[in-house]
């Protein structure tokens, strides 16, 4: 590519050193055949006068005067009297020549001017520069041959086109080598603008100096560089977007799912009710507490994707403000105590740093405590234990809140998907315990909009601990007008 490029501009550039070296031949030979001329003219003037001097009036001229006089001063001389007849001629006979009265160079030498004309002579044939002076006996006229003059007019043409053409030597090789730069950073550019064609945007092109063709290659390296962050940007927009999709697939397969089990449930007893079992006392009683059970995890499943819908939205009510830890604290184990007495499960306050504020909605955080509280209570054996508890992030302006329990443990492989939306450790159990799956999700959501973070650490038959962080100082969020009354513990 680079070698056509630079045959093409070496030739353009010997084509436009011909025109070049044409068109200075042209000029300048027509600029000195005139001025040859021109210098001809006044140096026949001259000696057109002086020879004046040599033939007085009323004298007759002696032709071999006349011819000695053409002989010294190199040129055709004519004596011509005051009517246009010629009186004497160096090179014809006087007596055979017309009269010259209407010759524009002996008209105007009769008025007293000199004249001169370039024309062929009608007795000799050959064309003549003219020039014609005033004299005593009228006028002289001298002729000197244009092939002297063309003679004279080449050897200089010559001269110049040598002058001329060694002067272009420089300009060619300057030419050449300008060329040669200009064609290999034209073959870099267009090498590169392959490069960009074919979607390789990481390359970039490195281009010398400070010309146009130094600038061009700095924009194409931006544009490369514009092009190469678009890409990444809709690569990563094009992988969220596949990930969307399959949230999305998933999130309608697990709601569809969980909707159709106590659907299910509720119909069929129904319609056992329906067949009779209505008037049988005990079962009816039974199967309507399984009927409202039922109806109760499909209200509490609606409420949470309503409130995981709002949070992801970000249409969920937050009003933001300081509140002491070990109070957040203690109103959500309150809260949360009937529950565990039930199962005899003793809800104790952990240690929290003494009189520290965290900046939050607190039913938001009333809500995500209820919840991994609502967790361990359920999967906490009875005569367990489970403690609250806070302490400061390491390194960082953030309050950590700890739920520890002494149940189960959870397994290695399950602990990073466990904040997933309808993900289960164990499904049956899960189920049976009455959640929606749904509970560590709204955590997560909740804490992230506080600019916080959730986790969980755990051993099998050691129990978990599941965390979150909340910070101690305005961060910044964005305070809406109303606080959010709908929560739900699941």
């Amino acid at each position: 590519m680079t070698a056509r490029i630079f045959v093409k501009l070496l030739l353009a550039t010997l084509c436009v050193l011909v025109v070049a070296l044409i068109a200075v031949d042209l000029i300048v030979s027509r600029l000195v055949e005139e001025n040859y001329r021109e210098v001809q003219t006044r140096e026949l003037s001259r000696k057109g006068a002086l020879l004046a001097l040599l033939f007085p009036a009323g004298s007759a001229p002696a032709e071999d005067l006349v011819r000695k006089a053409a002989e010294g001063i190199g040129s055709r001389v004519t004596l011509i009297d005051p009517e246009g007849r010629v009186l004497a001629d160096s090179e014809a006979d006087p007596r055979g020549m017309e009269n010259h009265k209407g010759r524009p160079e002996v008209a105007a030498a009769i008025a007293g001017r000199v004249g001169s004309t370039v024309r062929k002579s009608g007795t000799t044939g050959h064309s003549y520069l003219y020039v014609a002076v005033p004299s005593p006996q009228g006028s002289v006229r001298l002729a000197l041959p244009l092939v002297d003059v063309e003679e004279q007019t080449g050897t200089i043409r010559r001269r110049m086109l040598v002058a001329t053409s060694l002067a272009f030597v420089p300009a060619f090789v300057v030419a050449l080598l300008l060329a040669r730069s200009v064609s290999a950073k034209l073959g870099a550019v267009i090498d590169y603008a392959g490069k960009l064609a074919e979607g390789n945007f990481q390359a970039r092109i490195s281009l010398p100096g400070r010309d146009e063709l130094a600038l061009l290659g700095q924009k194409l390296n931006e544009t490369g560089a514009k092009l190469e962050k678009m890409l990444l940007a809709l690569q990563k927009e094009h992988q969220e977007l596949e990930k969307l999709e399959r949230v999305r697939k998933d999130f309608v397969i697990n709601v569809s799912h969980e909707l159709r089990t106590p659907l299910a449930s509720i119909q069929g007893y129904t319609e056992t009710l329906l067949d009779g079992a209505l008037t049988e006392a005990g079962t009816n009683v039974r199967f309507l507490n399984i009927i409202r059970q039922n109806a109760e995890r499909l209200t509490n499943l609606a409420a949470d994707l309503l409130t995981l819908s709002r949070i992801e939205l970000k249409t969920q009510k937050f009003q933001f403000a300081s509140y002491y830890v070990e109070s957040l604290l203690s109103d959500c184990l309150d809260s949360m105590r009937p529950m565990a007495d039930k199962k005899r499960i003793e809800l104790r306050l952990g240690p929290a740093p003494p009189g520290a504020e965290v900046f939050c909605d607190s039913k938001a955080v009333h809500q995500a405590l209820g919840n991994l509280l609502d967790n361990a209570i359920k999967y906490t054996p009875e005569g367990g234990l489970i403690v609250a508890g806070a302490e400061w992030e390491a390194n960082s302006q953030h309050i950590r809140f700890l739920v520890r329990d002494s149940g189960p443990g959870i397994p290695d492989a399950d602990l990073p998907r466990l904040f997933e939306r309808f993900y289960r450790v164990d499904k049956a159990r899960s189920r049976e315990l009455g959640g929606t799956g749904l509970g560590l999700a709204i955590v997560k959501h909740l804490v992230k909009a506080h600019g916080g973070s959730v986790g969980v650490e755990s051993r099998l038959g050691e129990g978990s601990t599941f965390w979150f962080t909340l910070p101690v100082q305005d961060p910044g969020l964005e305070e809406t007008d109303q606080a959010e009354t709908e929560f739900t513990i699941s």
